[in-house]
């Protein structure tokens, strides 16, 4: 009896698919260990931060002794250690992570508010940096040793070490304010004019303010998706299709395109996945620096108060986000290459 091509085909991608579910399974479930392990240390590395979240509060207002006691059982810094973190964690698993100290206001809220502006500068930012790192990438892989080569990664290697806030910084300082003869041309703060107009007025006005952070962030992360481009091509260049496109006369530039990038893409969108969340967290400082009303600016304000409910919920959604790009680019690699699902 003879087997159709097409049960033949399904009884041989069974196994394929239980491992790709067990696999997925697995890195679910680690996912969700290191959660609850940052969920504890959350809670607990925020505790050990200097100063007093209701003195803080109470600054410039005349209140006793017993209006400071009043205020902290309010915000139920009253209770012991053990019962505020069963508190927090219960409160987090009910996905409410609680009430800004400092705004009198949900933190979700707070974080719905900023989320926004976060996503535009970092997904721009992202972009912005993945496109650039895979052309120079590409080019420099193909040709090592090359002046391109030299140059395009010798650049890419000084930006990936310069502080990410120093570099804003000089930012800020040549192209906001001006320096010497060089006018100041982009706005030194916020994500808009205070008399910005309406409509595609608006949104140059936005893209305006834009450029220096988002050239910021750009800047110190292009390298590593280049170097990663550069050496997928690298290997490539070895292979023996390669060898044979070339016998058959087609040119450099079609195989580079057509064949050898397509090839070297896989470690890159791995890597596309794994950064998405760190680009998040990087945004921290660029926010900070630039008065960008993201996450990473409301981060920096609880950070000064201490408002721990506020700074315990945005460091959890960003280094959840992080956590769970990294699985989401641990179960793609899995499903787009082949040897590993062989593996």
């Amino acid at each position: 009896m003879t087997i159709a091509p097409s049960a033949t085909e399904a009884i041989a991608e069974e196994p394929a698919r239980r491992g790709l579910l067990r696999y997925a399974v697995s890195k679910v479930g680690g996912a969700l260990l290191s959660i609850a392990m940052v969920i504890v240390a959350t809670f607990f590395a925020f505790r050990l931060l200097p100063g007093d979240p209701v003195r803080a509060l109470a600054q410039g207002r005349n209140m006793t002794p017993e209006q400071l006691d009043l205020e902290r059982r309010r915000l139920g810094l009253d209770k012991s250690l053990p019962e505020q973190f069963l508190d927090f964690v219960g409160q987090t698993l009910r996905f409410d992570l609680g009430t800004s100290y400092e705004y009198k206001r949900p933190v979700l809220d707070l974080i719905g508010e900023r989320i926004g502006p976060t996503l535009l500068l970092t997904g721009t930012a992202l972009v912005m940096a993945v496109s650039l790192g895979i052309w120079q990438g590409a080019r420099a892989g193909w040709k090592p040793g090359s002046r391109f080569d030299k140059f395009s990664t010798g650049v890419s290697l000084v930006l990936w070490s310069v502080p990410t806030f120093w570099l804003g910084l000089l930012l800020l300082m040549v192209f906001a304010a001006g320096i010497g003869p060089i006018p100041g041309v982009f706005p030194t703060r916020g994500i808009e004019s205070v008399d910005a107009p309406d409509g595609f007025g608006y949104v140059l006005d936005v893209a305006k303010h834009m450029v220096l952070p988002c050239l910021t962030m750009v800047a110190v992360v292009y390298a590593q998706y280049l170097l990663v481009m550069r050496s997928s091509v690298l290997d490539e260049v070895g292979q023996d299709y390669v060898t044979t496109a070339r016998a058959k006369g087609l040119k450099d530039d079609e195989i580079r395109r057509r064949h050898a990038v397509p090839n070297a893409l896989l470690p890159t969108v791995t890597l596309v996945f794994m950064r998405i969340g760190f680009v998040v967290g990087g945004a921290v400082t660029v926010e900070a620096i630039f008065s960008w009303p993201g996450l990473g600016q409301l981060f920096y304000e609880a950070i000064r108060v201490p408002d721990f409910t506020l700074m315990q919920g945005t460091f959890l959604l960003i280094t959840v986000s992080v956590i769970l790009m990294n699985t989401l680019a641990d179960v793609v690699y899995h499903v787009l290459d082949p040897r590993v699902r062989s593996a």
